[in-house]
């Protein structure tokens, strides 16, 4: 049996001291395998933990306990070149499409620091090559944006430019943490298809943190729910969210409005007492 890509093995979190302590994650197990790519889907209201073992799995916090395995190797133990191998083959795709540019620098800025780092091409014209290929996987085109600054490009246009970062250097793992919170319904759709070519043609696996289970269902095939740090439920994404086993997957299952047309919006603007006088 091949060795999962991605083994959370007992994961636990806590910040604080003594008394005051706040336990982010406890007892958090994930498996992602290395075949097939999968998108696997960390799911929760705010405060989770889903944003937490999404740092841990980056590198980015530490944990107070239990261990997380890349391709059978500890990560928290990774230094030199093995946690350079690591950050290449494990991405990120932030929630903010803006926060995460440098505002003084063109979008061509975002690529030149990923290829100078990584070493990734021999001369300017195979660079320009590599950077065109990622722009036409998210539907993007280099004319049309490298030479713009952040501040002129739509939020699906810098969220989509993100993962054509992320493409760029071929991981094996992208780490998606609420990618689509912040951008319209149009581009939402445009960019979970975009994740779902990069698994089905690229063979690249995502932990996609959200709590909109409505995009959970549509593209995930796994799903772990979270609740105070916590797994209360996990197993393929369509079986737990149509027959939730758990009361909290119950409760946030429920919540999703389900679109009736025999129902119809009360739109009368009703102004309390006070405000009226």
């Amino acid at each position: 049996m091949d060795r999962p890509l991605l083994d959370i093995k007992n994961a636990t979190k806590t910040y604080g001291k003594g008394r005051q302590t706040v336990t982010a994650l406890r007892d958090v197990s994930l498996t992602v395998p290395t075949q097939p790519a999968r998108i696997v889907t960390i799911a929760g209201e705010s405060g989770s933990g889903k944003t937490t073992l999404a740092n841990a799995v980056l590198g980015f916090v530490t944990l107070t306990s239990g261990q997380i395995l890349f391709e059978g190797q500890d990560v928290a133990r990774l230094h030199g070149h093995g946690l350079l191998e690591y950050r290449r083959k494990v991405q990120a795709v932030f929630q903010d499409p803006f926060g995460v540019y440098n505002p003084f620098y063109p979008v061509r800025h975002v690529f030149d620091v990923v290829i100078k780092r990584f070493k990734l091409a021999r001369s300017k014209g195979e660079a320009r090559d590599l950077v065109e290929d990622a722009l036409n996987r998210v539907g993007l085109r280099g004319a049309e944006v490298l030479d713009n600054h952040p501040h002129q490009l739509s939020g699906g246009q810098r969220q989509r430019i993100m993962i054509a970062r992320a493409y760029l250097l071929k991981p094996r793992l992208i780490v998606a943490d609420e990618p689509v919170s912040m951008v319209d319904a149009s581009l939402r759709a445009m960019i979970l298809d975009i994740m779902m070519r990069l698994r089905d043609e690229q063979g690249i696996s995502f932990l996609y943190i959200t709590h909109d289970l409505s995009t959970a269902y549509q593209v995930g095939d796994d799903i772990c729910i979270l609740y105070r740090g916590a797994v209360v439920e996990q197993g393929n994404a369509q079986q737990v969210i149509e027959d939730p086993q758990h009361e909290y997957s119950r409760l946030l299952i429920s919540s999703i409005p389900v679109p009736d047309p025999t129902v119809t919006w009360d739109t009368r603007a009703v102004l309390p007492i006070e405000e009226e006088a």
